[in-house]
């Protein structure tokens, strides 16, 4: 079987399992099977298939697995948000049908040779740091649950530290793949980069109030630092330095300080700054070994009040453990831990400088989303205000991950190509 046919029978494979997603819905809603849950199959899977088709033009030799592996998380994420509400779960698949369209456009883009944008590496620099800025402009910068993350822009409001995330990663696998011999002999002028890259997480923890952001960007430029120099020194320091400014922003941001309080003790105030840890906690709890199953779980009151604030959002992969148990919330993982694996191995097939820098950034800001936001959840780490990849209810993230799987097809496909 050729790659592109492993891709396609694994995409067939997602969209029954789509329909068994929707129908276990409609079952626990109505006690019957609706045609309904058959026709969101179908539409979800032709979307998929039209994704699939791209693919075999623009990127033949690309990974099979990578796309099924975003097919069956955004069915999973679709299907949860459907079962708490229908208003936003159709507005989660238009943004889904956005980010395909995205995600063929940038394939079609850059299949002749995606490296170009190397050459562009300090325009997406700027645009990283513009990006990340505008939450805190007066006008067009909201604060939701406390962190200044979005932009309202009339009806559209959108989160730009999504896609600061994929312009981040092209400027360091620029930028490093051009000074990375210069960075390896360590001096201490060159450690002028990292500081700079340090003090611009920490503006975005003083702008945003959210540590997962700070820590999502710091983090993805010391995957990068180690990947071009292999110096654990680098990454040793910068730790360092986070956890000092993570300390201060401790004392002096009230915000940050009830996010670690709430992680350490949260039982200390169960119905007012810790109330949503908690009942995340006991919604995981609820769900015990195989879970109550779709459309069976608590998430509202008799009266109708939500048991979970942002349940859709932040809090989506409790609501995910309460209904699928421990053995399928830890099938969710599995998903993403294939999917980094997947992506480290591109990385370590490409063939040039650039190309693995930007395959190795993309994969570990998906995995390190990915923890970030579960860890906070199972009181790994505090609780943060990103998203879980493809799961989580919003489009600007849903968006911006179709671009980074792009760019990785783009990268497998130059690997993989026949010389």
């Amino acid at each position: 079987m050729s790659i592109r046919n492993k891709e396609l029978a694994s995409l067939i494979a997602v969209g029954v399992i789509t329909g068994l997603g929707f129908a276990s819905v409609y079952i626990a809603r109505q006690s019957v099977i609706s045609a309904g849950s058959v026709s969101y199959a179908l539409i979800f899977l032709a979307l998929y298939l039209v994704a699939h088709a791209v693919a075999r033009i623009a990127v033949p030799w690309a990974d099979p697995y990578l796309l099924p592996l975003t097919g069956l998380l955004t069915a999973i994420g679709l299907t949860e948000i459907y079962r708490l509400g229908t208003t936003d779960a159709f507005r989660q698949g238009v943004w889904i049908v956005a980010g395909v369209g995205v995600f063929a456009l940038t394939l079609l883009l850059l299949r002749v040779d995606f490296r170009v944008l190397e050459s562009y590496k300090y325009l997406f620099g700027l645009s990283a740091v513009g990006l990340l800025a505008l939450p805190a402009l007066p006008v067009i910068g909201t604060r939701i649950n406390g962190a200044r993350l979005w932009v309202k822009l009339g009806p559209l409001q959108f989160q730009p530290g999504e896609l600061a995330k994929i312009a981040l990663i092209v400027f360091l696998a620029g930028y490093l793949r051009e000074k990375r011999e210069v960075l390896a002999q360590g001096r201490l002028k060159d450690f002028g980069p990292l500081l700079v890259i340090w003090g611009a997480a920490m503006l975005v923890l003083v702008e945003t109030n959210d540590l997962g952001s700070a820590l999502l960007d710091f983090g993805i430029f010391l995957a990068m630092l180690y990947v071009a120099t292999g110096r654990v020194a680098f990454v040793a320091f910068g730790l360092a330095l986070f956890a000092g400014g993570a300390a201060v922003a401790y004392e002096s941001i009230a915000r940050v300080q009830e996010r670690v309080d709430c992680w350490l003790h949260p039982w200390n105030d169960v119905h007012g700054a810790c109330y949503q840890t908690v009942q995340g906690l006991y919604a995981i709890g609820n769900g015990g070994f195989g879970g109550t199953g779709f459309g069976r779980g608590t998430f509202t009151t008799t009266g109708g009040t939500d048991l979970i604030p942002y349940v859709n959002t932040d809090f989506i992969y409790s609501a995910l453990a309460q209904e699928l148990g421990l053995i399928g919330a830890a099938a969710v993982l599995l998903l993403y831990m294939v999917f980094a694996l997947r992506g480290f191995r591109i990385s370590m097939l490409a063939q040039d400088g650039f190309s693995k820098l930007l395959a190795a950034g993309l994969t570990f800001a998906f995995a390190l989303q990915t923890f970030i936001i579960v860890g906070g959840l199972v009181r790994v780490i505090p609780l943060t205000g990103i998203t879980l990849p493809f799961v989580s209810y919003g489009g600007s993230s849903v968006v911006a991950n179709f671009i980074l799987v792009a760019g990785l097809l783009l990268v497998s496909n130059r690997a993989n190509a026949p010389r």
